[in-house]
């Protein structure tokens, strides 16, 4: 069996990190969304939303974040690797904000290509705001949309999770692989 990178995408509060640690319960190698790290991170140094008082230094850094993901997601010995989000989030972020980057940004994404994307539908009912979530429903729903738009710019064909209980997702998901 050639290895598989896959990757689960959508939205804030679509229901991502549940999904993996429901995959990571049943024995498959997942590797969590880092974007929270870095926000903690920065809080720590006094930065209260790294995201939004610098969005292209909090960009790199979930890039450069992304991209190790990536390499060690290709050296594991599990033939199927699961991602919460890939390196097109970074540039798909970017476009809801509407600010530009560096072109290291899009070679980044042409250069690390991964096997599946499942995309994770906006989902009102499940959707939860947070400390570190600060986007409102109506936002969740733009980013979806810049989302689906970046991942199809790169080429990938999206598989759109049906709504569903934890167990029926991840059962769909696997069934697709």
């Amino acid at each position: 069996m050639k290895k598989q990178i896959v990757v689960i995408i959508g939205g804030p509060g679509t229901g991502k990190t549940t999904i993996i640690d429901g995959l990571l319960a049943k024995g498959y190698c997942c590797y969590p969304e880092i974007s929270r790290e870095v926000t903690m991170e920065a809080k720590k140094q006094g930065i209260e939303q790294l995201f939004l008082e610098n969005p292209l230094l909090f960009s790199e850094l979930l890039l450069e974040g992304r991209k190790k993901q990536f390499h060690n997601a290709v050296a594991e010995t599990h033939d199927i690797v699961f991602l919460d989000r890939g390196i097109p989030d970074v540039l798909a972020y970017m476009h809801y904000i509407g600010d530009s980057y560096p072109a290291f940004f899009d070679l980044a994404c042409r250069e690390h290509s991964y096997t599946k994307i499942f995309l994770l539908p906006p989902w009102e009912e499940i959707y939860i705001s947070d400390d570190e979530r600060y986007e409102n429903f109506e936002q969740a729903k733009l980013i979806y949309n810049h989302l689906t738009e970046t991942y199809e710019k790169y080429g990938y064909n999206l598989i759109e999770v049906p709504k569903g209980t934890v167990e029926e997702r991840i059962h769909y998901i696997i069934n697709q692989l």
